[in-house]
C-alpha cells in the first residue's frame, strides 16, 4: 500500500474503535494503536486545552459517555499535504449522537511515518456550524 492510501487509511478508520452504545463499549486498545508515544490532543472547546491521550481517553469515558447514550463518529473527507515521512491531513467527520443527533467537525492531523508506519502525532478539531461550514473540498462526493 502506498503512503496516501495508508494515509487515507488509517484517517478513514481512526474513529471507528471510539463508539459505545447500550449494547457495545468503545475499543480504546485499537484507538490507542493509531498514535505515536506522547501524541497531543486538542478538542473544539476554548480556551485550547492540548491533552495527552490517556487524559483524553478519561474525559471521554466520564464527561462524554455519562452525557452520551450512544456516539458514532466517521470520517466523511480528507485532504492530505505530504513531504517524505510527514503529513498534514484535515478531515471532516459527521458525528451521531444518541441515535439522532448529527453534528459535523474538522480535525486537523499531524502524522509521522516512523518504522514503515504513519502515526497521529497531533490532533486537533472544531466544530462545524451555520458560521463555521464545512468547506466544499472537505465533503465528501455526492453519492
Amino acid at each position: 500500500m502506498d503512503d496516501e492510501s495508508q494515509i487515507r487509511d488509517l484517517i478513514g478508520n481512526h474513529f471507528e474503535p471510539m463508539r459505545w452504545s447500550a449494547d457495545s463499549e468503545p475499543d480504546w486498545d485499537s484507538f490507542r494503536e493509531d498514535f505515536l508515544e506522547g501524541a497531543v490532543v486538542c478538542g473544539a472547546a476554548r480556551p485550547a486545552q492540548p491533552r495527552g491521550l490517556e487524559p483524553f481517553i478519561e474525559r471521554m469515558e466520564t464527561v462524554a459517555r455519562q452525557n452520551l447514550n450512544s456516539f458514532e463518529e466517521h470520517t466523511r473527507g480528507m485532504k492530505i499535504l505530504r513531504f517524505g515521512n510527514i503529513a498534514v491531513v484535515l478531515a471532516m467527520s459527521e458525528l451521531l449522537e444518541n441515535g439522532t443527533d448529527v453534528c459535523h467537525d474538522i480535525s486537523g492531523y499531524l502524522l509521522v511515518k516512523s518504522e514503515g508506519r504513519w502515526s497521529i502525532l497531533a490532533h486537533a478539531w472544531d466544530q462545524a456550524s451555520d458560521a463555521n461550514p464545512v468547506p466544499g473540498d472537505l465533503q465528501p462526493p455526492a453519492a
